[in-house]
């Protein structure tokens, strides 16, 4: 009864009734892994990684790379290690000059003010961090004292850069940036100048610009060589086009950035009916260039599994000029709509154009055959006959 009203649809009362009671209700669709998500990271797996020593030999990049709750233990440790390794020394030096039981008479210290393992420490702190309280100093006693604390200097001023250093890199890394930086949802195909292309939708939400704005495609899928090497994740490099040419973009407004299907592409034997969640195909696209700001190179990722992609739409326009100046809706960023596209591939469509005679033939005629179809039901509210006028 409720399918019959249209409340629930009627295939999925037949596919219900057909279900064994003993399985599972809910079953994960299958669908083909991602190389790269939605939001741009990889996703990919790296194990049995033997030389993990090669890590350690690039010890920035790696600090810059942890999370923030490991880079923080480190920075702390950092620190607290230094100043209770030179905390050490400085009581050995005081334990050797005999510093620590001075009796009377005793000579001039090393350092003074250091009577135990405290005291060194604090001083430690006070010479690593520059912060000097008047208690306690070195002296021309002990030349070794002096040379120690030219090395705990040093060692503090590379402490701090490095660990700042680390600090800045992880606030200000690239894909902070790029979250600023939007693809559409879902990519389209549709005719452009009389071509079947392949449509995407990008832009920048910041108002600081992107310098030297490029972005590249590349489709992802596996293939078999005909020595009959299989390759799970073959990279084919496609070009993209925008409205003046070339991979350069320049990203004030939102753009609509096209990959004409021609016998070059890899494209060129898809069909709509190849447009579903089983098929091995992922569309990988990046978008590079400089922050205006900082100058920092950035890079926004994203892909397009095959049921992402959308035949025979066309985005929406949202860019209007409103009181001398353009303004951009976002809320339609991702809208589209029908337009009429033949239900082949570019290779089809090449070897035989009259699909695409038939196809704007139809277009055209459609609204005059409604327009005529009115004209003709229209009855006018009064007529004039000829024994009226006699």
């Amino acid at each position: 009864m409720l399918s019959r009203k249209g409340i629930i649809p009627e295939e999925y009362v037949l596919t219900r009734l057909a279900e064994d009671p003993a399985e599972p209700r809910y079953r994960a669709r299958e669908r083909r892994a991602r190389f790269v998500s939605k939001k741009g990271n990889r996703n990919v797996a790296h194990k049995n990684i033997r030389e993990q020593g090669r890590f350690l030999q690039d010890v920035f990049t790696t600090l810059v790379d942890l999370k923030w709750p490991h880079t923080l233990l480190i920075f702390t440790m950092s620190f607290l290690c230094s100043w209770l390794l030179f905390a050490m020394v400085w009581w050995l030096i005081a334990f050797a000059h005999g510093d620590l039981a001075p009796g009377e008479g005793a000579a001039v210290p090393c350092v003074t003010s250091i009577h135990s393992f405290s005291s060194a420490f604090l001083f430690s702190i006070e010479v690593q961090v520059t912060i000097g309280f008047g208690g306690r100093m070195v002296t021309e006693e002990c030349p070794l004292a002096i040379l120690i604390l030219i090395v705990q200097n040093i060692v503090g001023l590379m402490i701090n850069a490095i660990m700042l250093g680390c600090i800045f890199m992880k606030t200000a890394q690239a894909h902070r940036r790029a979250e600023t930086l939007i693809f559409s949802k879902h990519a389209v195909i549709a005719l452009r100048q009389g071509r079947l292309c392949f449509m995407l939708r990008v832009g920048d939400l910041r108002k600081s610009m992107i310098i030297s704005a490029t972005i590249h495609m590349q489709v992802v899928r596996k293939t078999t060589s005909p020595e009959g090497e299989v390759v799970p994740l073959h990279q084919v490099d496609i070009p993209m086009e925008n409205g003046v040419g070339g991979n350069s973009i320049f990203l004030v407004a939102p753009l609509i950035i096209h990959h004409v299907i021609d016998a070059n592409s890899p494209l060129y034997d898809l069909a709509p009916s190849d447009l579903h969640h089983h098929q091995d195909l992922e569309i990988i696209v990046i978008l590079e260039g400089v922050v205006e700001t900082t100058g920092i190179t950035t890079q926004a990722r994203t892909s397009y599994l095959a049921d992402e992609i959308l035949w025979g739409q066309r985005f929406v326009p949202i860019v209007a000029e409103e009181d001398g100046r353009y303004s951009v809706d976002y809320s339609k960023f991702g809208d589209t709509v029908k337009v009429p596209t033949p239900l082949c591939t570019a290779r089809q469509l090449d070897e035989d154009r009259s699909l695409l005679d038939a196809l704007t033939l139809t277009s055209a005629r459609g609204p005059l055959r409604k327009r005529s179809v009115a004209v003709a039901k229209a009855k006018p509210k009064f007529s004039i006959s000829p024994d009226s006028l006699s």
